[in-house]
């Protein structure tokens, strides 16, 4: 039962830690964006797109 003394204010002294960084990463921002990065990687192409070219009118007389 002595072992109780040193865990109980070692665990509470966890949890305040632990409670200190949940906070800090709060008001940093650490969570504002959570699908943007996601998205990011799946939205990113780095090959180039051929130019598009302006459709042919079909309707018009040869000239």
């Amino acid at each position: 039962m002595d072992i109780l003394i040193l865990l109980i204010p070692l665990s509470l002294a966890i949890v305040g830690v632990i409670a200190w960084v949940m906070l800090w990463a709060t008001k940093s921002g650490q969570f504002d964006d959570l699908e943007g990065p996601a998205h990011s990687v799946i939205m990113d192409d780095d090959t180039p797109h051929p130019p598009r070219t302006a459709p042919e009118d079909k309707t018009a007389p040869p000239s």
